[in-house]
Protein backbone atom coordinates (compact mmCIF):
# COMPACT_ATOMS: atom_id res chain seq x y z
CA UNK A 1 0.00 0.00 0.00
CA UNK A 2 1.27 3.22 -1.34
CA UNK A 3 1.03 6.74 1.45
CA UNK A 4 -1.29 8.01 -0.69
CA UNK A 5 -3.95 5.26 -2.11
CA UNK A 6 -7.51 6.19 -2.35
CA UNK A 7 -9.23 6.22 0.53
CA UNK A 8 -12.40 3.95 -1.01
CA UNK A 9 -9.93 1.43 -1.75
CA UNK A 10 -8.22 1.61 1.59
CA UNK A 11 -11.91 1.59 3.89
CA UNK A 12 -13.00 -1.27 1.21
CA UNK A 13 -10.18 -3.73 1.49
CA UNK A 14 -10.16 -2.84 5.56
CA UNK A 15 -13.92 -3.71 5.91
CA UNK A 16 -13.27 -6.67 3.53
CA UNK A 17 -10.41 -7.88 5.99
CA UNK A 18 -13.04 -7.39 9.43
CA UNK A 19 -15.49 -9.40 7.79
CA UNK A 20 -13.22 -12.39 7.18
CA UNK A 21 -11.84 -12.09 10.86
CA UNK A 22 -16.06 -13.04 12.11
CA UNK A 23 -14.98 -16.61 11.18
CA UNK A 24 -10.95 -16.39 13.02
CA UNK A 25 -10.02 -17.72 15.85
CA UNK A 26 -10.57 -15.34 18.72
CA UNK A 27 -7.45 -15.98 20.14
CA UNK A 28 -5.06 -15.56 17.11
CA UNK A 29 -7.58 -12.13 15.94
CA UNK A 30 -7.97 -9.14 18.19
CA UNK A 31 -11.19 -8.26 15.59
CA UNK A 32 -12.14 -11.84 16.30
CA UNK A 33 -11.94 -11.25 19.69
CA UNK A 34 -14.17 -8.35 19.90
CA UNK A 35 -16.53 -10.31 17.84
CA UNK A 36 -16.58 -13.19 20.19
CA UNK A 37 -16.98 -11.04 23.40
CA UNK A 38 -20.07 -9.03 21.53
CA UNK A 39 -21.27 -5.72 20.72
CA UNK A 40 -20.96 -4.20 24.31
CA UNK A 41 -17.32 -4.73 23.97
CA UNK A 42 -16.73 -2.93 20.67
CA UNK A 43 -19.17 -0.27 21.74
CA UNK A 44 -16.88 0.16 24.37
CA UNK A 45 -13.64 0.35 22.25
CA UNK A 46 -15.23 2.80 20.17
CA UNK A 47 -16.01 4.85 23.37
CA UNK A 48 -12.38 4.82 24.60
CA UNK A 49 -11.27 5.59 21.00
CA UNK A 50 -13.75 8.57 20.96
CA UNK A 51 -12.15 10.00 24.18
CA UNK A 52 -8.53 9.60 22.73
CA UNK A 53 -9.59 11.44 19.50
CA UNK A 54 -11.06 14.02 21.92
CA UNK A 55 -7.46 14.33 24.11
CA UNK A 56 -5.32 14.60 21.00
CA UNK A 57 -7.74 17.09 19.54
CA UNK A 58 -6.61 19.38 22.63
CA UNK A 59 -3.07 18.99 21.67
CA UNK A 60 -0.49 20.84 18.53
CA UNK A 61 0.38 17.46 17.59
CA UNK A 62 -1.63 16.33 14.57
CA UNK A 63 0.11 12.82 14.08
CA UNK A 64 -1.07 11.88 17.34
CA UNK A 65 -4.45 13.16 15.99
CA UNK A 66 -4.26 11.23 13.11
CA UNK A 67 -3.14 8.40 15.03
CA UNK A 68 -6.59 8.19 17.44
CA UNK A 69 -8.86 9.09 14.35
CA UNK A 70 -7.68 6.14 12.40
CA UNK A 71 -8.01 3.82 15.72
CA UNK A 72 -11.73 5.40 16.09
CA UNK A 73 -12.44 4.80 12.15
CA UNK A 74 -10.91 1.15 12.81
CA UNK A 75 -12.99 0.59 15.87
CA UNK A 76 -16.49 1.78 14.09
CA UNK A 77 -15.82 -0.09 10.92
CA UNK A 78 -15.74 -3.19 13.32
CA UNK A 79 -18.95 -1.95 14.86
CA UNK A 80 -20.40 -1.92 11.52
CA UNK A 81 -19.14 -5.14 10.37
CA UNK A 82 -20.48 -6.84 13.57
CA UNK A 83 -24.00 -5.30 12.80
CA UNK A 84 -23.59 -6.19 8.81
CA UNK A 85 -23.92 -2.68 8.17
CA UNK A 86 -21.97 -2.20 4.83
CA UNK A 87 -19.58 1.01 4.25
CA UNK A 88 -21.98 1.70 1.20
CA UNK A 89 -24.34 2.77 3.94
CA UNK A 90 -22.81 5.39 5.42
CA UNK A 91 -21.94 7.14 1.51
CA UNK A 92 -25.23 6.42 0.57
CA UNK A 93 -26.25 8.81 3.86
CA UNK A 94 -23.46 11.00 3.04
CA UNK A 95 -24.77 11.60 -0.34
CA UNK A 96 -28.37 12.21 0.91
CA UNK A 97 -26.98 14.88 3.23
CA UNK A 98 -24.67 16.72 0.35
CA UNK A 99 -26.15 19.91 -0.36
CA UNK A 100 -28.84 20.68 2.67
CA UNK A 101 -27.36 22.83 5.65
CA UNK A 102 -26.62 21.00 8.76
CA UNK A 103 -29.55 22.57 10.60
CA UNK A 104 -31.95 21.52 7.61
CA UNK A 105 -30.65 17.91 7.67
CA UNK A 106 -31.01 18.05 11.62
CA UNK A 107 -34.91 19.17 11.01
CA UNK A 108 -35.79 16.63 8.82
CA UNK A 109 -34.57 13.85 11.20
CA UNK A 110 -38.13 11.92 13.08
CA UNK A 111 -38.70 13.50 16.17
Amino acid sequence: MTQNEDIGAVLSSLYATLDTRKAADPAQSYVASLYHKGVNAILKKVGEEAGEVLIAAKEPDDAALVHELADLWFHTMVLMSARNLPLQAIANELVHRRGRSGFEEKASRPK
